[in-house]
């Protein structure tokens, strides 16, 4: 008896492919030479199967990047924000690793290309947000209630200023490329937001 092929199993197989090749060319051609039918080449499927699932060549790339930040988070088995009840401690935790997240080439890549792209076309820029950014900065968000409610920050903390206060320097760090990003800019960087908005000793 022959067995009838899986057809969502390769469909799973060739959206996987999108995305892979998509992250891939980002990273060798830049988002202004990125096209659907490179793409499609690359995960040797017709461009017609992209446009199925896609309407644009920023919307694979930003399928891309949230499948590469689930098997980022998978990796490293994290799921949450870290609690030691060590609030700097665990604050400078995430940052390092956010430190080298942006500065490793898989990464950096869809990532600078994304933000770009949002910046000049507002739906893709609010998709990103919503989709992206917001789920990450609600666990820093929640990780400072949590401090806050433990006595660890003042009472009229304002909890997304401070979370825009530590993620706003690194941002800027590394669009810009003012300085090097690294370890010891985040932990001086959680150091004196925490002192400013009233950490206790």
């Amino acid at each position: 008896m022959v067995k009838t092929p899986d057809a969502s199993r390769r469909s799973d197989r060739s959206r996987r492919a999108i995305l892979d090749a998509a992250l891939a060319l980002v990273g060798e051609v830049g988002y202004n030479k990125l096209t659907i039918e490179a793409i499609a080449a690359r995960a040797g499927v017709g461009k017609q199967t992209i446009y199925r699932w896609w309407p644009s060549k920023a919307a694979v790339l930003l399928d891309a990047s949230l499948a590469l930040a689930g098997d980022a988070e998978a990796e490293g088995g994290w799921e949450g924000f870290p609690d030691t009840g060590d609030l700097a401690a665990d604050l400078k935790s995430v940052l390092r690793a956010t430190v080298d997240e942006f500065n490793d080439e898989k990464y950096e890549a869809p990532a600078r290309a994304l933000t770009a792209a949002g910046a000049t076309d507002p739906a893709l820029g609010a998709e990103f947000t919503q989709k992206l950014l917001e789920p990450q900065l609600a666990l820093y968000e929640e990780r400072l209630r949590t401090a806050r409610e433990a006595g660890q920050l003042a009472e009229d903390t304002d909890l997304r200023l401070a979370v825009e206060m530590l993620l706003g320097p690194l941002t800027y760090r590394w669009l810009l490329r003012t300085a090097p990003l690294t370890h010891a800019f985040t932990d001086a960087l959680v150091d004196r937001v925490l002192d400013g908005i009233g950490k206790v000793s």
